[in-house]
């Protein structure tokens, strides 16, 4: 449709080099001040460049990311936890760490960098190595923590709305889940050192999403022992689990206010019983 317009420029590489290789391509041939990265199962809201745009006008930031919103979520039960999900990592992690100017992952699906930066950074994006090989995986992660490494903020715009197709069957659903796991056990291995340098609440948030999901891990093998070997069942570790849970989705539900997310509570036993295995 948009091939004729002179405003536009398509860049159709010989074959199928992966995100980060097509990013560095276009990047490298484009010549505005921002650019704007969309996975191409996203549709924008059409105030979303103007929103992210306003943001990147402090010179100080680097980066900025929009809201993201399932835009299959009436699909499936799966699709509607997800969507959910959505709204906890956008508004409750990405706002937190955005009051102090450093999201640590500015999601792919809508992201907007500053392209003086990108250039500065793109060596180190493209020659990344993971166990001496070229790395193939989170490529939104590294390149944000590349942002703040070079001292810049990262920022999230809450009413900049992006909508993304979202995995309806848990087979995809926890291949996707594993992938991001990856990124994130590793990259936060390599931003320890600049986390301090930010601030302690960020150190505490990073470094508590990195083994909150390991303390739950050893909770649950020690009341499967428990189970085991004494046959009684672990009460307090069982209540405990689900407190938490019911607490969470409370303050969600208040915050967002929509009882909906009182149901996320179902996540959990996807939690438990097939991400932290997977994890």
């Amino acid at each position: 449709a948009f091939a004729g317009d002179p405003r536009f420029n398509f860049i159709l590489l010989d074959k199928n080099v992966g995100k980060r290789k097509a990013q560095i391509v276009a990047i490298r041939r484009s010549s505005g001040d921002l650019v704007l990265n969309v996975d191409s199962d996203t549709t924008l809201a059409s105030d979303v460049v103007t929103k992210l745009a306003l943001k990147m006008q402090d010179p100080a930031v680097g980066a900025a990311m929009g809201q993201l919103v399932a835009s299959n979520r009436s699909d499936t039960w799966l699709t509607q936890l997800i969507d959910m999900e959505y709204w906890l990592a956008c508004n409750e992690e990405r706002a937190a760490q955005a009051r102090f100017g450093a999201v640590m992952c500015c999601c792919g699906p809508c992201a907007m960098y500053r392209r003086s930066a990108l250039l500065l950074l793109l060596d180190q994006y493209e020659t990344q190595l993971f166990r001496g090989k070229p790395s193939d995986f989170g490529e939104d992660r590294h390149l944000t923590i590349l942002m703040l490494k070079a001292g810049l903020r990262t920022e999230y715009v809450p009413d900049a709305i992006a909508a993304t197709i979202v995995p309806d069957r848990l087979g995809p659903y926890l291949r996707q889940q594993l992938r991001w796991a990856r990124s994130t056990f590793r990259d936060t291995l390599l931003a320890l050192r600049l986390l301090p340098s930010l601030d302690r609440y960020l150190t505490l948030d990073v470094v508590g999403q990195n083994l909150g999901p390991l303390l739950l891990a050893l909770s649950v093998l020690a009341g499967l022992a428990q189970l085991a070997l004494t046959a009684t069942v672990p009460w307090s570790a069982v209540l405990m689990i689900a407190s938490m849970t019911i607490i969470r989705c409370s303050v969600a539900a208040f915050r967002a206010r929509q009882l909906r997310f009182l149901g996320f509570s179902l996540h959990t036993f996807i939690n438990v019983f097939l991400l932290l295995p997977l994890k």
